[in-house]
């Protein structure tokens, strides 16, 4: 799921990300996930990948609670069938914390966003809680976003979710770094718009479990 938004027309994902990070705060990392939309959703004859390339600068501000943290990310590097919208989207963003809160504006520099021509200048709002439950290793989250299209009002909509995730590394040393969790996520996004050539409504409530190891 992307904001809301099945990647897979509902099927499951497997996923990886590699990170680095310097002391002074400068980041720069790579994620990628199997996806169906790009050919579902989009025609693309073969695109059921999803690589991205991010980097930017966080950190505290001062010595208090508050984080900041800015950069870019570009979705879906590769090449693209002729006569075909470019899936390949380049986003910049800015966010702030505080302890269990958070808000992030990203903003779209690409012509093309995600599929849609002519939709640069497109944002996306969020704001994300996530609230630890003592020492039991146990996290409650909620997220609440909305999605603008430039020149593409029909495609606007918002996104929320409410998640639990169990570190299972308080059971074992085996399972450190181990995550376990569970997701409903749901939007109001149009039906007939969000809907693959399989008959997939990409935006319905959803339940997700995942289980993730950290390196």
């Amino acid at each position: 799921l992307f904001r809301g938004i099945s990647q897979t027309g509902g099927d499951p994902a497997i996923q990886g990300g590699l990170d680095y990070t310097h002391s002074s705060g400068f980041y720069l990392g790579t994620w990628a996930s199997n996806v169906g939309w790009i050919e579902d959703f989009q025609g693309y004859d073969s695109g059921n990948m999803e690589i991205d390339l991010y980097g930017g600068f966080r950190g505290n501000i001062g010595s208090s609670d508050f984080t900041f943290d800015v950069g870019a990310i570009h979705y879906y590097p590769g090449d693209k069938p002729d006569g075909v919208t470019d899936a390949n989207t380049t986003e910049i963003y800015g966010g702030l914390g505080w302890k269990w809160f958070g808000v992030k504006y990203s903003y779209y520099l690409s012509d093309e966003v995600f599929g849609f021509a002519n939709a640069d200048g497109s944002y996306y709002l969020g704001l994300t809680g996530s609230l630890p439950v003592g020492e039991t290793g146990l996290t409650l989250g909620a997220s609440w976003g909305t999605f603008t299209f430039e020149n593409n009002d029909n495609q606007d909509y918002e996104d929320w979710s409410v998640s639990a995730a169990y570190d299972m590394g308080k059971l074992s040393n085996v399972t450190s770094g181990v995550t376990v969790g569970v997701k409903y996520t749901d939007t109001n996004a149009e039906e007939g718009f969000w809907t693959d050539a399989n008959g997939e409504f990409l935006g319905d409530d959803t339940f997700t479990v995942w289980i993730s190891k950290a390196l």
